[in-house]
């Protein structure tokens, strides 16, 4: 999640906390804010990833990757075995992909182990914004806190749509929240992953994620921190490490998405298509995990909306990213901009780690849908902002479900 703060204290801040942990504070809506982003990146409507390293397991179990997908990493100048052997290493600007259509994420078999996983974090990042006063679209008054409350265990019986995205950024191992949701190609067998734009990709001036990964139910038993340390990989990934074989976000956040302030946070949403890293049992993500959210993209306005759940696994202190939590709360509204659509915010604790995590709302229909995810706080916590989805969500989840619709 990227978090919002005053931009006279955005170096302070900074200093104060782990690098990579944005935290959620109160501040006036009226004060010049800086957004802090925790792991997520947006590309455009139309943008689509156009190479996706799509691995088939062989008769004896390893992953391979076809012919094709190799000569299309070597047209991106990508060397699979040097790029497995820690090439994906290298964050040099020139060669740093980031346009839509170069998506590239080949799996690297082992590398998301349990000490991995534990030790990832979230990227805090930052772009200026204009302060949010009330010529700038409907901002209602600052919702009072809500406190987190844990999930109870097992997390795949509560919360089952639930999981973590982990992957790999200049600023180190980051990590990010997520949902599995419905695939209209795939009744029944969707492996569509929702996710924050900033979870895959770091906006403007930046470009894709790498090593981009899910983890359903992450740590279903909760676990605590320290007994993760000796955690197995099963017990850590009970239903396994699915990787991103295809990612998209909106144009608006590749194009302005950016580490402080409102850049792009309307639009702040991605679909992830996965596949199993060992292989599987050539059962789909949903019927590994035995559900998926429907995605409402004309849910009611926030007036209309009596409550909502934000569901994530906040890693910034008071919380260490072990353990799932969820908020409920009647939504507000904020807007950065009247030319950008206004935003879903409710009160709650939760941290840095919860970006890109799901929020649920009874849909147009009436039934639990997915209507947004977490984005954006203030530096700490008391509440969370996420975008109202619409066209452009609809065309990047159409997209990523047509791709793979004959398959």
């Amino acid at each position: 999640m990227r978090s919002i703060r005053p931009s006279s204290t955005a170096l302070r801040g900074r200093n104060a906390r782990r690098r990579t942990s944005p935290v959620f504070g109160a501040v006036a809506l009226a004060s010049v804010l800086a957004l802090t982003a925790t792991a997520c990146e947006s590309g455009d409507t139309n943008a689509s990833s156009q190479t996706s390293a799509s691995a088939t397991a062989g008769g004896d179990g390893k992953i391979t990757i076809p012919d094709d997908i190799k000569d299309r990493l070597k047209e991106h100048g990508i060397d699979l075995d040097k790029w497995k052997n820690g090439a994906w290493k290298n964050w040099d600007k020139d060669d740093w992909l980031r346009e839509a259509q170069d998506y590239v994420n080949p799996i690297i078999k082992g590398l998301w182990d349990p000490d991995r996983m534990r030790e990832a974090d979230d990227p805090d990042r930052g772009v200026d914004d204009n302060d949010l006063s009330g010529d700038q679209g409907v901002t209602d008054p600052t919702p009072e806190p809500v406190d987190a409350k844990a999930v109870p265990t097992t997390y795949h019986a509560n919360a089952p749509e639930a999981g973590k995205v982990f992957f790999d950024s200049p600023e180190g191992t980051m990590v990010c929240s997520a949902t599995v949701v419905e695939d209209p190609a795939h009744p029944g067998k969707s492996n569509l992953v929702w996710t924050a734009g900033h979870c895959v990709h770091a906006g403007k001036g930046g470009g894709w994620y790498r090593n981009i990964a899910f983890v359903p139910s992450y740590n279903d038993q909760g676990m605590s921190d320290q007994q993760l340390q000796t955690a197995t990989r099963e017990q850590v990934a009970p239903y396994g490490v699915w990787w991103a074989d295809w990612s998209k976000t909106s144009d608006q956040w590749i194009a302005q998405g950016g580490q402080t302030g409102g850049d792009g946070a309307p639009y702040d949403f991605a679909v992830m298509h996965v596949t199993p890293e060992e292989g599987g049992s050539g059962k789909s993500l949903e019927e590994t995990v035995g559900s998926a959210l429907p995605v409402d993209f004309n849910a009611p306005a926030v007036p209309k909306v009596s409550s909502i759940t934000a569901t994530g696994y906040p890693a910034a202190a008071p919380f260490d990213g072990a353990e799932l939590y969820q908020c409920q709360d009647k939504p507000g509204r904020l807007s950065f901009s009247e030319s950008a659509p206004t935003m879903y915010r409710i009160g709650c604790t939760m941290t840095g780690g919860s970006s890109g995590g799901g929020w649920v709302a009874a849909g147009s229909d009436g039934k639990p849908a997915l209507v947004s995810n977490t984005s954006v706080g203030p530096v700490r916590s008391g509440w969370l902002a996420g975008p109202r989805l619409g066209e452009v969500a609809k065309g990047v989840y159409d997209s990523v479900s047509d791709k793979f619709a004959g398959r």
